[in-house]
């Protein structure tokens, strides 16, 4: 054998090499490959022992991990289930085409699809079961470009209609399907959004993680269940496509597939076009501990590899590369024959016998379903690790020469009439050359009594009703304590001093102790748990380990040690603001994956969260989840030594653009505690679909007692909370308003004002300029759409400053951007101080001296107002500017 003599070339002892392959040949006849691989690996680790330097190969031969005599036997009917996948094929073309001979230019994919449906349909007919009563059913991921191809099954199925298709990527009116799985947009159908590439998987991995989380705390029964998700080759370049595949295999989450589609394209060419992809994953995953099945080639290869005694064909299948294969797929079966297995005369002779349209017939992996249940029904059936399969496609599969195996096939939407005709004919299609004339392409449906619908009905009947579907709401609502509950932090704290981290880790404290809620709160750290003042909840509640704790932890003798635990609470998820993002993620829509709410608290920099993890959070709107996010050592001069990349000045502009998510920055422990009593109220006890930001500071100072009647203030967005009562004659007043730390500068600017200049102010606490901004927004656009209305609405903002004297000056720790959103709706001159710039190390007073919202800029900026009104003259304004030292050289701070 030509193999054998590589191997032998330049041996010492030929002889004795040649004994020890041919005793190993007899150990795989006699007693099989399993324990020839025994036998392989004690003499391994001795060699080893003995001090040799074994190389480690995290790769196997370019075949299937799984040889044809020991795969699972499919029991479904091929031909049956090759006719349903053929008419889910022409549908799903038919969507994408006659979307895009409409006018509007909709768009779409045809090829992903066209690659995929083989792995959707033997998931279907098989392996994926819905939620019943008997089972929790399991999750999807289904990669978000084959969309079209689900949404034609489910058309099969009865559940979307044929108008509905007809408005594919058409949704304004309500007739139509997204684009992509959206949740938001169709909240009964998609589990989970996946578009955003490289989301999906790492959502998967720390979704399948939280099965195993709720299971160990005793919060759900233990069971089979498992999370699936679908991914493109070239979409695991994307960091978070592997980043947290380590997670999976650390923790043994046999839970979890990955389905990797191995078309060897991304959406300009070739994935790796001067090497192989599959073969790079499979490194990567068996690396981190995965199952690793590759599934590259069909059943038409088997006959081949058992030909194949010079192992010639397999050495070629190593040594060509992607780039290569491409060609072969989109060039036919000469073309293969010539220039792959052309390559060598023994690979040649393999062929010999075979015409060119034979070859060409040569299948790949993914698209023959008996290679695809085999893997399949072997991942279900792993235990301890992860399954990942890769399995090899063709890109456009059917497509011909519109685009099969073509470098553009990923964008392409259109197809000409015949190529129209050739797909019809390819796939056996029952419609007529009569029915496309003139560019029509006819939806196909057998009918509800055919064979076809009866056995796909049978099929997800066994497997406990359809997929994709989506609980919108937990069955059971959640008790929320009232907000006395937290009564003590609404007090005055007198002389004790603390920051507002400090008083939400004690209402969570008291949150925990609640025999209903308390067990369904999931605290969240990356890391730096103790820089929050949280490590108390480590020995409280314990940090959630699925093996346990194995050592003594070096802290053992201290109060607050480190405590891991199988059925520990908190979630601590090391460095990883990704992976504790979609940890929190699975979380917040537990209620719908799970019937069972929970309310995840994932606590972090606030610089970074929304700036880091931001397409994330976007995708958590989208998926409807519920939970806090807590942006801590928030603000740009809060965090006084950090510095540039940790002082945050914009999260909370940035949480504004996600439409469900509600945000507040908030001074004193009261508020605090009113925002988030109020925000589990929504989110437990009314099931609202909205998420939370609170911004949190490390900033220790007194706290004064809730004033009365605040409360609706608080969570509409501004409350007054010092009226300085009734103006005298003569007397200058202003509105002063502020949020989180810099309030309290607010509130000392009024008293620089008052003595210096006998001006008086009212002080507003603005929590959350979003939420006046969007009632602002809200309330213009009703007046608009209602012009004849008796009166006309008013924004809450415009309502609380309405008939106040004077001009309003709002300063915060953030960008001007984000209390200027209310500028069109403050009834009077409105002047915005904010942290323009990038951020810097120093002490709080000088970095809000530098950004000029320190007390000294906000009082200045008051009597610049009461001048600009005509209350006051250029010369006060002067005056203000030299009694606060003022530097009016210095660079505007955004430049600086």
């Amino acid at each position: 054998m030509n193999w054998l003599n590589e191997v032998l070339n330049n041996d010492p002892d030929p002889a004795e090499s040649q004994e020890w392959i041919e005793s190993l040949k007899a150990v795989i006849d006699h007693d099989g490959p399993a324990r020839a691989h025994q036998l392989l690996n004690g003499m391994v680790e001795l060699t080893r022992r003995a001090g040799a330097h074994l190389p480690f190969a995290p790769t196997t031969e370019y075949i299937n991990t799984i040889p044809p005599g020991q795969e699972a036997k499919s029991p479904g009917d091929a031909q049956m289930e090759w006719r349903i996948r053929s008419l889910i094929r022409w549908n799903a073309m038919a969507m994408v085409v006659r979307a895009n001979r409409k006018p509007g230019d909709l768009g779409g994919h045809i090829a992903t699809f066209g690659s995929s449906a083989t792995l959707y349909d033997v998931g279907f007919n098989h392996f994926w079961r819905a939620p019943s009563d008997e089972h929790p059913g399991d999750l999807l991921y289904i990669q978000g470009h084959g969309s079209p191809g689900v949404y034609a099954r489910s058309f099969m199925e009865g559940r979307i209609t044929e108008s509905q298709l007809d408005h594919f990527r058409m949704e304004v009116d309500g007739r139509g399907v997204s684009s992509y799985p959206h949740p938001w947009l169709m909240p009964d159908y998609w589990q989970t959004p996946t578009v955003s590439m490289g989301l999906g998987p790492i959502a998967a991995i720390y979704q399948a993680r939280n099965f195993k989380y709720l299971e160990s705390r005793g919060l759900m029964p233990k069971s089979d269940r498992k999370v699936w998700c679908f991914l493109g080759d070239g979409e695991t370049d994307e960091p978070e496509s592997l980043g947290a595949i380590s997670v999976a295999g650390r923790e043994g989450l046999d839970n979890l597939v990955f389905v990797i589609n191995c078309n060897l394209q991304r959406l300009d060419g070739p994935v790796r076009g001067n090497g192989k992809i599959i073969q790079e994953l499979e490194g990567n995953f068996r690396g981190a501990g995965w199952n690793v099945i590759k599934t590259i080639w069909g059943s038409y290869w088997d006959p081949l590899l058992a030909r194949d005694t010079s192992g010639k064909l397999r050495q070629l299948m190593m040594e060509t590369v992607d780039g290569e294969y491409q060609n072969c797929k989109a060039f036919g079966g000469a073309y293969t024959r010539e220039h792959f297995f052309g390559k060598y005369p023994e690979t040649a002779a393999l062929v010999a016998n075979l015409s060119d349209a034979d070859v060409w017939r040569l299948n790949r992996g993914g698209h023959d379903p008996h290679k695809v249940y085999a893997a399949y029904h072997e991942a279900v059936n792993t235990q301890g690790m992860p399954t990942v399969i890769l399995a090899k496609t063709v890109k456009g599969y059917g497509m011909g020469a519109a685009g099969e195996s073509l470098n553009p096939t990923h964008g392409t939407k259109k197809m000409d009439d015949e190529d129209v005709k050739a797909f019809r004919d390819r796939f056996q299609i029952p419609v007529t050359d009569e029915q496309l004339k003139d560019g029509q392409i006819p939806f196909y449906h057998p009918g509800e009594k055919s064979p076809e619908i009866e056995y796909m009905l049978e099929r997800r009947k066994a497997l406990g009703g359809f997929l994709p579907q989506r609980r919108r709401k937990a069955t059971q609502s959640l008790e929320v304590q009232p907000l006395q509950t937290y009564e003590r932090l609404l007090k005055d704290t007198g002389e004790r001093e603390i920051s507002t981290t400090m008083a939400f880790v004690q209402m969570l404290n008291i949150a925990l102790r609640d025999k209903k809620v308390g067990p369904r709160l999931v605290p969240i750290v990356a890391d730096e748990a103790r820089t929050f003042g949280m490590e108390g909840l480590f020995r409280q509640i314990g940090i959630y380990a699925p093996h346990g704790q194995k050592y003594k932890p070096v802290d053992a003798d201290q109060l607050m040690y480190y405590r891991e635990d199988a059925a520990g609470q908190v979630l601590q998820e090391g460095i990883t603001e990704a992976g504790a993002f979609a940890s929190w993620l699975a979380c917040a829509t537990s209620y719908s994956t799970n019937d069972l709410q929970l309310l995840p608290f994932y606590i972090y920099y606030s610089m970074f969260g929304f700036q880091r993890v931001g397409d994330a959070a976007w995708q958590a709107g989208d998926m409807r989840a519920r939970g806090f996010l807590l942006g801590a050592t928030a603000g740009r001069t809060t965090l006084n030594g950090e510095g540039l990349q940790h002082e945050d000045g914009h999260s909370l502009v940035q949480a504004g653009l996600i439409p469900n998510v509600r945000a507040y920055d908030p001074t004193f422990s009261f508020e605090v505690v009113t925002i988030v009593q109020h925000g589990m109220q929504r989110m437990l006890a009314e099931q609202k679909d909205e998420y939370w930001y609170v911004t949190l500071m490390n900033e220790n100072y007194s706290h004064p007692a809730m004033p009365e009647g605040s409360a609706e203030g608080i969570i509409k967005g501004m409350y007054l909370f010092k009226d300085a009562g009734k103006p005298k004659k003569g007397e200058h007043r202003v509105q002063l308003m502020g949020s989180g730390t810099i309030l309290r500068e607010v509130i000392a600017a009024a008293e620089l004002l008052d003595k210096d200049f006998g001006v008086t102010a009212d002080i507003w606490s603005c929590p959350s300029f979003n939420e006046l901004a969007r009632d602002g927004q809200d309330v213009e656009r009703h007046n608009r759409f209602h012009p004849e209305a008796k009166a006309p609405r008013k924004p809450y903002i415009t309502q609380q400053l309405e008939g106040r004297q004077g001009p309003a000056i709002a300063a915060t720790d953030y960008i001007r951007a984000y209390p200027e959103q209310v500028r069109a709706f403050v009834p009077m001159h409105y002047t915005v101080l904010g942290t323009d710039g990038f951020g810097r190390s120093d002490t709080r007073a000088n970095l809000r001296r530098h950004f000029e919202v320190d007390r000294f800029h906000v009082a200045q900026a008051a009597i610049a107002a009461l001048a600009a009104d005509g209350k006051m003259t250029a010369k006060d304004v002067s005056r203000a500017i030299k009694l606060y030292k003022i530097d009016t050289d210095k660079p505007y701070p955004l430049y600086a």
